[in-house]
């Protein structure tokens, strides 16, 4: 075989056809039980109306025998009376006649002395398996073959010391014998009964599998009617027309359910496709300002290099190709986060040692700011510390672009809480613009705008930083400035475990 064919299974690819199969094996299944038991209980109340009949019979015998009559051999089941003292048997019929009859009797005289019961009591008789003995003498003719089996065999006995002498020489017996009449139940007729019975389960049960997987089948089919619609539609969505929608059955059930998700996951998809087509275009225009302003500078230098401040013009380099680095490893830094899960180091970081720290060593020799961090008390929190680093960073470099004298750093509990806020002097954000400044390269007015050396992706990259701290980050109101506002999970201090 070839390694690339894909290996035969029995099992049906089509869920049509898996459906009808699954429906048919466990019909299969049940209607096997079913049959079974009707087939114990058909057998089981023809075996009791069998043993009904042959009590009903049994006690005419005994009535006949206690009128001294001798029984016809014409009979519908087997018997035969049998005497103490007496080689052939009093009477025989129904079978046992086959026999011959004048030999000697073929099933057992009674033995031990004669029971009599109370006479206020009914007539009883006693049931046991017999077997009935193969002999020479016997010829069943074209009825049933009595010899050799075990058959249940009803017998009662009858004393002749209770009948007069009239009535036991007329059944050819002593006066101080005692009868026994035998009645053998045959379990032909059950059988047959139980044979007719299967055979029409039989039948029947093929019959109602074929019919229970054609209806699983078609009621399949026309159930899957709506998903191949969605099938079709869902294969007609295009990169270039991702704008496509799956219709949405009317009906309340599961498929449409099933197409709602659709919808949702394709507007999803739409929408994540125009963010990266965006953020493509966003990319590539911030990285076209500062590579066109480096080709300029450096084409005028090399056009005229006696008359070019080549100091200026290394400066003007540096400055840019900064400006690209810093674009490249926020890029990279986004392309990580979001192909990422939050994260799972769980390392104890101190927010307050960690922005007290940052207030101290940040640099502002260029701009006449005061950066203050007011809080002392430690404030602990779980997660990655250089994660945090990057994320208060971030947060810092945003207020300091834009602050007019102060930029100041609160940490404080609340609750289960730790609350970070980074508050400028600034000239404040709208508040239309509250959830604009966490996209990528958004641009706002002329007072935030990002000529000031920013990437235009720190505050998105310190957001994404939130979330995967189980933390979130959002712009609070203020009357003077912007204040980003950072909550994340509380961690127990050391002292507090």
């Amino acid at each position: 075989m070839n390694a690339t064919e894909p290996r035969r299974r029995w099992w049906p690819r089509s869920v049509r056809a898996r459906a009808a199969l699954a429906a048919a094996v466990t019909a299969a299944v049940i209607l096997t039980g079913i049959g079974w038991w009707v087939h114990r209980e058909v057998y089981r109340q023809s075996t009791q109306i069998a043993e009904e009949q042959a009590r009903k019979h049994l006690l005419a015998l005994v009535d006949q025998l206690n009128d001294g009559v001798v029984p016809v051999r014409r009979s519908a089941v087997p018997y035969e009376v049998v005497a103490t003292g007496r080689r052939s048997a009093v009477a025989a019929g129904g079978g046992m006649d086959d026999f011959a009859s004048g030999t000697r009797h073929v099933l057992p005289t009674p033995s031990g002395p004669y029971a009599p019961t109370d006479d206020t009591a009914s007539w009883s008789y006693t049931v046991r398996p017999l077997r009935i003995p193969v002999r020479r003498d016997y010829d069943p003719g074209s009825g049933f073959d009595l010899a050799g089996g075990t058959y249940p065999v009803l017998y009662a006995d009858v004393r002749a010391a209770e009948l007069s002498s009239d009535k036991a020489a007329a059944l050819g017996v002593s006066a101080d014998a005692t009868l026994r009449a035998y009645v053998v139940v045959l379990p032909d007729t059950a059988e047959a009964i139980t044979r007719t019975t299967d055979g029409l389960l039989l039948r029947a049960g093929l019959i109602g599998l074929v019919l229970i997987a054609a209806a699983a089948y078609f009621t399949v089919r026309i159930a899957l009617r709506p998903v191949e619609a969605i099938r079709v539609l869902t294969a007609s969505v295009t990169p270039n027309d991702p704008r496509e929608r799956v219709t949405v059955p009317a009906t309340g059930h599961e498929i449409s359910a099933l197409a709602t998700t659709i919808n949702a996951t394709l507007q999803r998809l739409d929408t994540a496709a125009a963010q990266q087509r965006r953020f493509v275009a966003d990319a590539a225009h911030e990285l076209r300002s500062p590579l066109t302003t480096l080709l300029t500078s450096l084409e005028v230098a090399l056009a005229y290099p006696e008359r070019t401040d080549w100091p200026a013009a290394a400066t003007t380099a540096a400055r840019q190709t900064r400006r690209l680095q810093a674009l490249a490893e926020d890029l990279l830094l986004l392309a990580r986060l979001d192909t990422r899960t939050p994260t799972t180091d769980l390392d104890p970081v101190d927010l307050t040692a960690l922005a007290s720290r940052l207030a101290e060593q940040y640099p502002l020799a260029e701009r006449p700011l005061t950066l203050t961090c007011d809080s002392t008390a430690p404030a602990c929190v779980r997660g990655n510390p250089d994660e945090y680093e990057r994320l208060l960073r971030n947060l810092v470099d945003n207020a300091v672009r834009h602050a007019t004298h102060r930029v100041q750093i609160t940490v404080r509990d609340e609750a289960d809480r730790v609350v970070l806020t980074v508050h400028d002097d600034g000239p404040g954000i709208p508040t239309e613009h509250t959830e604009r400044v966490f996209e990528r390269f958004v641009r706002l007015d002329d007072a935030r705008s990002r000529d000031h050396g920013g990437t235009g992706l720190g505050l998105a990259i310190a957001r994404d930083l939130a979330h995967r701290h189980h933390g979130t980050l959002t712009l609070t109101p203020r009357t003077l400035g912007a204040c980003f506002e950072l909550r994340l999970p509380r961690s127990p201090t050391p002292t507090e475990k």
